[in-house]
């Protein structure tokens, strides 16, 4: 299981990328939305 925080610092807001088994979830996530298809590509890429 990954767990990552991924923190903008300009807005001091933060969202949560958690990862295991092929699956993966994003809690509370932020407006922009490219860390988390890279990480969704990285993921598949494995």
């Amino acid at each position: 299981m990954i767990v990552e925080q991924i923190y903008t610092g300009c807005l001091a807001q933060g969202a949560y990328y958690i990862e295991s088994n092929g699956e993966a979830v994003v809690i509370d996530p932020l407006r922009e939305v490219e860390p988390y298809i890279k990480k969704l590509n990285a993921m598949v890429l494995k």
